[in-house]
């Protein structure tokens, strides 16, 4: 028996790195899967290779920051599989190390039109399915950038990021009369696009590095995947509206 049998899942920007990560584990437990994202060829042969296992997934290309590819990413989860468990929204565009006077319009405006209003969009038009199931679990992802001492070149991102924390706890206070629980996580992990800015950016990276008690990185699977199950299932069925951080001791939300 897994922790997610009979449950449906979609998971956003599930091609690599962090949800490419959540499905393999929720894959493992279980879950039916629709991965989505911006490359069809990523999630493609993520949903192939997790098939070969044994698991019921199936992929689309969606792009979050079109309104009509989240709505045909939602009609075709329920159509596939019959209705949606659980919501994890992970893709997001990120410029990071971006000083103010340095970042466009056009990049703030990609940052919150594919997190916190793709997040937005998501999450509305999930809510009717998840309630007709008798609710569900989302999970959003926020950033311990957001609680830095030093906000230097982390402003327009941690913005976007806050955002999503302040909606994912609306969700979950609006939402839990339909025992919708809305809970964010705040990783470090592991993934092409974050091992690229590391060599990017070696000196930020062996900074963000010291600031990590565990002296690591997140591994997508073993660290992340596992918290964000932990989120969604029924061990944490009375957990509603938290932030998470999963970083190896480095954020203090308060």
């Amino acid at each position: 028996m897994g922790l997610l049998d009979g449950k449906v899942a979609l998971i956003t920007g599930a091609g690599q790195g962090v949800g490419r990560g959540i499905a393999e584990i929720f894959a493992t437990e279980g879950a039916s899967l629709m991965l989505s994202g911006r490359t069809e060829a990523k999630v493609i042969t993520a949903a192939r290779e997790l098939r070969e296992k044994g698991a019921q997934v199936e992929a689309m290309r969606a792009d979050v920051t079109i309104p009509a590819d989240i709505d045909a990413n939602i009609a075709q989860t329920v159509e596939r599989f019959g209705g949606i468990d659980i919501l994890v929204n992970n893709a997001q565009i990120v410029y990071t190390n971006s000083m103010l006077l340095d970042t466009s319009d056009s990049q703030i405006g990609e940052m919150f039109d594919s997190g916190p209003l793709a997040t937005f969009r998501y999450m509305k038009a999930a809510h009717p399915n998840l309630k007709a199931r008798g609710g569900g679990a989302i999970v959003n992802f926020c950033t311990a950038a957001s609680e830095r001492w030093d906000m230097q070149g982390y402003g327009p991102y941690a913005a976007a990021k806050q955002a999503i924390r302040s909606l994912s706890k609306a969700a979950a206070d609006e939402w839990g009369s339909d025992n919708i629980r809305v809970n964010t996580v705040a990783p470090i992990a592991t993934s092409p696009a974050f091992e690229q800015w590391c060599k990017d950016q070696p000196e930020q990276a062996a900074d963000i590095m010291r600031q990590v008690p565990l002296g690591r990185f997140g591994d997508p699977v073993t660290d992340i995947g596992q918290a964000v199950l932990f989120l969604v299932s029924d061990m944490a069925r009375y957990v509603n509206g938290v932030t998470l951080p999963v970083d190896g001791g480095m954020a203090n939300f308060g």
